[in-house]
């Protein structure tokens, strides 16, 4: 993944997950921002941990930021 790879965060559904799509692709729904960081390592961002992925610029975060996973 480089840093032009569109990723959103959609906002929280009923169950708290959040669905991750990147680079036009869903790749599952995260319930916490663990699960989101191993979603981006999955996709190249290896050696990126939570406060990495909380802090960058990369990711368009719908309906909060990454301290919102309840609906």
């Amino acid at each position: 993944m480089t840093s032009a790879t569109p990723v959103i965060v959609y906002p929280p559904n009923e169950t708290g997950g959040r669905r991750v799509r990147i680079d036009g692709q869903i790749l599952g729904t995260a319930y916490s921002l663990h699960d989101l960081t191993v979603f981006l390592q999955h996709a190249g961002l290896e050696g990126w941990d939570d406060l990495d992925v909380a802090g960058t610029d990369l990711i368009e975060w719908r309906g909060g930021g990454p301290e919102v996973w309840t609906h």
